[in-house]
């Protein structure tokens, strides 16, 4: 190489090095001018891209936010952690944040995007009907929870009641799953997403979809105050989970890639292309996340009737129509 080639080449590789410099203070600078969003999931499962496509398919940080997810076991420690000031939102079945308004929390739901149950009552395999589980027990999560209402809406169609049953609380999906596998209780509402890999000594007996079809899965809630201080935050957020949830249902393989990474799920795992198509095909993911006011009203006249509702709660106070407008005229713009 000449010395003239030599020196030719040196500021070129300067001005790449500089250019390179310049980048990271860019990419810095916007990381820093994203603005903090602390929401809470239920712990990740064969589902998991649908959850975690606003955060890892870069829609939040589009939308101007830095977005920290956290994973719980059930929305019930959710609903804990942003009424103790350590989340802005978080995801889970809108029971508990109708309960905990009549207790004169005071909160919101921006919307429902999980507005139907992929969940369902799984038995051991001897057992032929419900009426076969009287005096067994049955796997939940927290009282009020999904699985516990679920759980009981199944025992009532069935001419059961609570004290028939011994109800054991063990927490996540998979833990139920493990617990009801190895015969330590009877029965356990579970995802059905382990329809695919269930052994032959369990099987599931009623998808809950056919027995509560008016029961919300999924919503997002957060807190009246969040919205007086961070309305704009809000409309952001929920501008990214509709732009996420749009692209994660049309890109089934991107959403399965997704969950097997986040969740470790082996490639030959068949339980997140199950859980996808389910969705899609029972219509059990709205990607516009609407209010599903009907259906909301529905869960409170539930959750009276089984006496769990101290007083009376107006749906209508518990929503608020204006994030989700400035979300969609965000995405519109």
């Amino acid at each position: 190489m000449t010395g003239v080639t030599r020196r030719l080449r040196r500021p070129a590789c300067a001005t790449l090095l500089g250019l390179v410099g310049i980048a990271g203070v860019m990419l810095q600078a916007h990381a820093q001018e994203l603005r903090p969003w602390r929401h809470a999931i239920i712990e990740a499962k064969s589902d998991a891209g649908f959850a975690l496509m606003v955060k890892e398919g870069g829609f939040a940080a589009k939308r101007g936010l830095n977005l920290e997810i956290t994973q719980v076991k059930s929305d019930q420690i959710g609903l804990k952690a942003l009424l103790a000031g350590q989340l802005e939102s978080y995801e889970g079945g809108p029971a508990g944040a109708i309960l905990a308004s009549a207790r004169g929390a005071d909160l919101k739901i921006l919307g429902c995007h999980w507005p139907s149950l992929v969940h369902g009552l799984f038995v051991r395999a001897e057992i032929a009907s419900v009426p076969d589980l009287k005096g067994r027990n049955i796997a939940i999560s927290a009282p009020g929870a999904m699985p516990d209402l679920l759980a009981r809406a199944v025992l009532e169609k069935y001419g059961l009641s609570a004290k028939d049953i011994r109800f054991a609380n063990l927490g996540s999906d998979l833990d139920r799953y493990k617990a009801l596998s190895a015969g330590v209780v009877d029965a356990a509402i579970i995802s059905t997403e382990y329809v695919p890999v269930a052994p032959g000594s369990i099987k599931l007996l009623i998808p809950g979809r056919e027995i509560l079809p008016n029961f919300l899965r999924v919503c997002i809630v957060t807190g009246a105050k969040v919205l007086s201080e961070r309305a704009d935050d809000a409309a952001r957020f929920i501008a990214a989970e509709i732009e996420a949830l749009r692209y994660a249902v049309s890109h089934r393989d991107r959403e399965i890639e997704l969950t097997r990474t986040v969740t470790k799920i082996k490639p030959d795992d068949p339980r997140p292309g199950f859980i996808f198509d389910e969705a899609i095909r029972h219509h059990d993911i709205d990607p516009e996340i609407g209010l599903a006011v009907e259906k909301l009203e529905w869960t409170k006249e539930m959750l009276a009737k089984s006496g769990n509702l101290p007083q009376g709660v107006d749906v209508g106070r518990l929503i608020d129509p204006s994030v989700h407008a400035a979300a969609l005229e965000l995405i519109g713009r």
